[in-house]
């Protein structure tokens, strides 16, 4: 059975001396917006759900290739791929209706269910065609409470470059940046409506939400340090119907009226919030 009520969630997580999302165009640097906000973007967390989920062992489409699984290497070898995938002609349109192939898709990945998936369906000539699948989990991008310090040390590195490596390479020059310390959130939302569209289950719902107190286990790099990044809060909200008793943007902002720029807050008082919808609150690994 599909997902039978809206669930609206968000995550409050620590970072201290790390770069949590670099911007390519930038360095590397940390992303902030134009007011000095750290903000981390929502590709970059689903990217850590994907990964959690993987260790898991939930099947899961869109892989990234420091973790693949199946050793394919693009998504259609993998769509089309016998034993990982639908079948070799599982994205031509003249063997499978696309309809079909997305639901196919749906039903054997938990991350196309959950986020949604563009297939693009091959046809002959101008016949092909893209069926997008919307997905009913979406999670917005994090933003830090304050505005952060971001520091950028220089860095070099000697090593030896060529031959028997006997020969002392030339030293690189490089540079690493961090955020010294802030505390980010996160909002996110489940829809029952597209739920039913995927097939996306109460127990789907249930296998997210355990692995969001541990959205940075294993995810350590010298960019972020074992430990430098840490989740403090999942506020859970299951509604008490289909559309909801209140919409996301209320039930976001009950949250963000009362927290302090530390990630602290009154668990008494958000759970008396809103009338009816009283939020479970979990402690991060």
């Amino acid at each position: 059975m599909s997902l039978e009520n809206k669930i609206d969630f968000a995550i409050i997580f620590s970072v201290k001396n790390a770069n949590p999302n670099g911007d390519p165009l930038n360095g590397n640097r940390p992303r902030v917006d134009y007011d000095g906000f750290g903000e981390i973007s929502d590709v970059c967390l689903k990217r850590k759900i994907r990964n959690l989920l993987m260790a898991d062992g939930q099947p899961i489409f869109v892989q990234s290739d420091e973790n693949k699984v199946d050793g394919m290497v693009s998504l259609k070898a993998r769509a089309e791929s016998e034993e990982f995938g639908l079948g070799k002609d599982a994205l031509n349109s003249k063997k499978t209706p696309p309809e079909k192939a997305g639901r196919m898709a749906c039903a054997k990945w938990l991350d196309v269910r959950s986020f949604g998936q563009l297939f693009a369906f091959k046809g002959t000539g101008k016949d092909g065609v893209s069926i997008p699948i919307r997905g009913p989990v979406t999670i917005q991008s994090a933003f830090s409470l304050e505005p952060v310090n971001v520091t950028s040390t220089q860095i070099t590195k000697s090593v030896s470059g060529e031959g028997d490596g006997s020969k002392k390479g030339a030293d690189t020059m490089g540079m690493k940046h961090r955020v010294d310390h802030a505390i980010y959130v996160t909002y996110g939302a489940m829809s029952p409506q597209l739920a039913k569209r995927t097939d996306f289950t109460n127990e789907d719902a249930e296998t997210i939400k355990n692995i969001l107190p541990r959205l940075f286990e294993g995810d350590a790099s010298s960019a972020r340090p074992e430990g430098s990044m840490a989740v403090k809060k999942v506020i859970w909200w299951q509604h008490k119907s289909k559309p909801g008793q209140y919409s996301s943007a209320k039930v976001h902002r009950s949250l963000e009226e009362l927290i302090a720029a530390d990630g602290s807050f009154d668990e008494n008082s958000l759970k008396k919030a809103m009338d009816g919808l009283e939020p479970e609150i979990i402690d991060g690994f």
